[in-house]
């Protein structure tokens, strides 16, 4: 299933689609359940949003650029 001779893609979605899900789940899950809610608790948690939003969008821009040959090519290998 998994080849040690194909090159990775560069791609990092693992990291990406835990960063999505920390900002838009977990951080309104945990608002929700901590009481009482105030401003300091609101604001802390849009600020965890925002970074973990903006980091997700920085991880996807910087390694969703490359090409995918391990896909496209297909690799000779000697028997």
């Amino acid at each position: 299933m998994f080849d040690s001779q194909q090159k990775s893609t560069g791609t990092q979605f693992t990291t990406t689609a835990t960063l999505l899900i920390v900002a838009f789940i977990l951080t309104p899950a945990a608002l929700l359940f901590s009481r009482p809610v105030g401003y300091l608790s609101l604001a802390l948690a849009s600020a965890c949003t925002a970074i973990c939003g903006g980091l997700a969008w920085w991880n996807w821009k910087r390694y969703s650029e490359g090409s995918m040959p391990s896909i496209a090519s297909e690799i000779v290998r000697p028997k």
